[in-house]
């Protein structure tokens, strides 16, 4: 089950497993990641009661991961007595599991960095503007993260992405297989769902969370990308206002849900769309 960010995909999980049993499996790359509970919305502790969860908070920040890790982690679940109800936001977790991933050797170290340096210095358009045209026509050219990882394949591998997944070999769990369910969300509804809910989990806690996690802060890691967490951090450290703080982490909650919904519409358009209640 895929959706963008705030539209209800937990709580549908949840009624599924209640009504027809199974586990609920985590699709959310930012889920993962153990310093973030209230800032990442995973299921509360109550939830948690109801069904059996998977792959959610179980990485500690700054371990590697990544879609090819997912998919490890995911696999011996579909063979498992219990049916598993994976769900999430993360478009390419999905899309790999249901069509394939191609085998792209792990980044070196040293590449990494290399990305990093430039993205920090001087964002992404140096990266996009390397890569080949079938790779931008491909990528999300307005995702720094997706643009870094395909500048990251071609420096590292000399081959583009789009090379790479058109090598893609068979997927683990083809859609023929499984029910694939795509919540598509009215814009203005799910807008204003995304900014009731942030100001929510800075009331719940958020801030405590990000402060808890301030000494290790590094924007260019992957567990600091959950969304908000710039935002709140520049208010502790005292560049921004609470307010302001907020109604930025709201816009970039909405700037990732239309990315989100961009990819769901050219990747997932023969999923079986549903409208939130």
């Amino acid at each position: 089950m895929a959706g963008p960010t705030a539209s209800g995909k937990s709580e549908l999980a949840l009624a599924i497993a209640a009504r027809a049993g199974g586990v609920i499996v985590n699709a959310d790359a930012l889920q993962v990641w153990s310093c973030w509970h209230v800032l990442t919305a995973r299921p509360s502790a109550e939830e948690e009661t109801r069904a059996p969860h998977l792959l959610y908070g179980h990485m500690a920040p700054g371990a590697p991961y990544s879609v090819g890790h997912w998919l490890r982690e995911v696999a011996p679940l579909l063979g498992a007595a219990e049916r598993p109800i994976i769900v999430g936001g993360t478009g390419l977790y999905l899309s790999a599991l249901t069509e394939g991933l191609a085998d792209i050797p792990p980044t070196p170290a040293e590449i990494r960095a290399e990305a990093d340096a430039i993205m920090a210095k001087a964002g992404p358009g140096p990266m996009l503007d390397a890569l080949d045209r079938a790779t931008r026509s491909r990528i999300d050219t307005r995702n720094p993260v997706r643009v870094q990882r395909a500048w990251e394949v071609l420096r590292s591998t000399g081959q583009g992405l789009a090379a790479w997944q058109d090598e893609t070999g068979s997927a683990l769990l083809p859609r023929d297989r499984a029910t694939t369910l795509l919540l598509d969300a009215d814009r203005d509804w799910l807008a204003d769902r995304i900014d009731r809910r942030f100001r929510r989990m800075v009331a719940e806690g958020a801030l405590d969370e990000v402060r808890a996690n301030l000494d290790r802060w590094d924007p260019g890691q992957l567990w600091a990308r959950a969304i908000g967490a710039a935002e709140l951090v520049a208010h502790l450290q005292g560049q921004t206002s609470l307010e302001d703080a907020i109604t930025a982490a709201q816009a970039a909650s909405r700037q990732y849900a239309k990315r989100q919904r961009s990819w769901f519409r050219g990747r997932m358009a023969n999923w079986l769309r549903i409208t939130p209640p």
